[in-house]
């Protein structure tokens, strides 16, 4: 098996981040196949640096791999995503407390300003972005530990569902959503780590229990 050269590694890296973008942005959907042909005529590459680029997606949980198949954008049943959403409430807490006593003054003004942000901005592909940006944001504390890795992941793997159900609930839960993001930034300026988690736990049950409300998203 031939080594990657120092190019194929620079593209591999971009064919991944554009690949990335595209699926978290919602342009290539859950169950749509990665064809790596069209990948490495697009790129102007071989198959090597797409090989890898698609390696890097599985490992962040935005790709699944299937033998003699191919490479699909991951999907998830109402179950699974059910399943997924129960383990961030139990997962997130943890890393959020152990990211708080790291996150100085200035990163905590940064995270007020994207609450605001949210609250001002009624477009819901700027709001999943910028709520991204907020809560993995908190966890930046932490450091780039194995919990912070599986958050990540989680946070793929569901960020479809979050947009679909952002899509289908509106303006109806936004005033909870975002009261539970400016509580957690005072949270976090009064460095109180039990309030904090359970807000948290409240803010991903809220949003678990009403994409079970709508089956609908995941046919």
């Amino acid at each position: 098996m031939s080594e990657a050269s120092p190019r194929d590694s620079v593209l591999s890296h971009r064919i991944a981040d554009s690949l990335r973008a595209a699926i978290l942005d919602d342009e290539i959907t859950p169950g749509s196949r990665i064809r790596q042909e069209e990948i490495a005529a697009r790129f102007g590459a071989s198959r090597i640096p797409v090989r890898e680029a698609i390696r890097m997606l599985h490992a962040d949980g935005l790709v699944t791999l299937v033998v003699n198949s191919g490479a699909w954008v991951t999907e998830l049943t109402l179950a699974e995503c059910s399943e997924h959403y129960r383990m961030r409430e139990r997962v997130e807490p943890l890393l959020l407390r152990s990211s708080m006593e790291n996150l100085d003054d200035a990163a905590i003004d940064a995270l007020q300003q994207l609450a605001d942000d949210m609250e001002s901005n009624s477009d819901v592909g700027a709001f999943i972005r910028l709520d991204r940006r907020f809560h993995l944001g908190t966890y930046a504390g932490a450091g780039r530990t194995y919990l912070r890795e599986v958050v990540e992941r989680l946070w793929n793997t569901t960020q479809h569902y979050r947009r679909a159900y952002s899509l289908v609930t509106g303006a109806a839960v936004l005033p909870a959503t975002h009261m539970e993001h400016q509580l957690l930034v005072d949270c976090l300026r009064r460095r109180d780590p039990d309030d904090a988690e359970r807000i948290l736990v409240t803010h991903i049950r809220r949003t678990r229990l009403e994409l079970e409300k709508h089956p609908d998203l995941f046919a």
